[in-house]
């Protein structure tokens, strides 16, 4: 497998693992918790590599940039500001730029799964079972940031009963043995 299509491979898998942390990060009920917040930022480094590798991959147009590309900058631009309204507890600015980008993540998924000659149904039709292995291993990649959201959240729940609610601030910020 060359370079660039190793790229191009790490850049799909990356998008379709944020598929399902930015749909699961959106459907829950509950917003603001340690779950959302590190499945979130999952999500947020993730669609960061994707939109970046998306530069350095240019099939489309014989090396040229193509409006794909102008979705790239969009969704960076709307990440920094998701994220910045979050620091600022502005939820509906927040909401806005996330939504935003998992919607045009999902515009740009079905572009590349629509197109017969791209590499992604072009891979799923000429190496099938390849194809389930990858499913497979996204889906695994998938519970285990999911899972270790919910594991890491029930510890810091668990130590911030046991050392009460005047020293709970505090222990956040302090490592697991201390």
């Amino acid at each position: 497998m060359t370079a660039p299509l190793v790229l191009v491979a790490v850049h799909a898998a990356t998008a379709v693992l944020c598929v399902g942390l930015g749909g699961y990060a959106l459907l829950r009920r509950r917003k603001g918790d340690a779950v959302h917040r590190l499945v979130g930022w999952s999500w947020v480094a993730g669609m960061t590599f994707v939109a970046t590798s998306s530069f350095a991959i240019r099939d489309l147009r014989d090396g040229r940039l193509s409006v794909l590309h102008v979705l790239s900058v969009v969704t960076l631009v709307a990440l920094v500001l998701g994220v910045r309204a979050a620091r600022r507890h502005d939820r509906q600015a927040h909401r806005g730029n996330m939504l935003g980008s998992y919607l045009g993540l999902l515009g740009a998924f079905a572009g590349a799964v629509a197109v017969p000659d791209r590499l992604v149904p072009t891979f799923v039709v000429t190496r099938p079972l390849e194809a389930v292995a990858a499913v497979l291993v996204l889906v695994a990649c998938w519970v285990v940031v999911v899972g270790g959201a919910h594991a890491w959240a029930r510890t810091t729940d668990r130590r911030r009963r046991a050392l009460g609610p005047r020293r709970a601030r505090a222990a956040v910020a302090l490592p697991a043995g201390r």
